[in-house]
């Protein structure tokens, strides 16, 4: 091979060397896309009722509980002297903290509560039977 070929070939590697691709238009940038979770399921609190005349208090404190569907409403179920009660809570319109909670007793007899959560997990209320007993309501642990 003659010096001069590869005189060529020396300065043609040398000058590609130097080379590189630059791209006509400028890559797409990336977008992040936050899609938001599903809310969690149901959130269920428990609720103590506390006898508040002497009608209640033959019955003691009674346990209820109070299901949050999440969506403004949900289930409200106790059991008072061996009278199941069962029914809807909803929140008051207009408002994120007062709700009612009301059920049918399966013996004919029906309470009636109202509340107010003071934060997402705890709330006070009242609740009243239909035979004229009334209760102090305490939601949440």
């Amino acid at each position: 091979m003659k010096i001069s070929s590869l005189s060529a070939i020396a300065f043609a590697t040398f000058a590609l060397a130097g080379c590189y691709v630059v791209p006509m238009q400028p890559a797409p940038a990336t977008t992040t896309v936050v899609v938001p979770s599903a809310p969690a399921g149901p959130v269920t609190f428990s609720a103590r009722l506390y006898p508040a005349n002497e009608l209640a208090s033959g019955y003691g404190m009674v346990a209820a509980v109070v299901t949050n569907d999440l969506n403004g409403r949900g289930h409200f179920s106790t059991a008072i002297q061996g009278e199941s009660f069962t029914g809807e809570a909803t929140r008051v319109a207009g408002s994120a903290r007062d709700g009612v909670a009301n059920g049918a007793g399966n013996r004919g007899s029906y309470i009636s509560c109202r509340y107010t959560m003071n934060s997402a997990t705890l709330g006070t209320g009242s609740c009243r039977m239909s035979n004229g007993a009334t209760f102090t309501m305490h939601v949440g642990s």
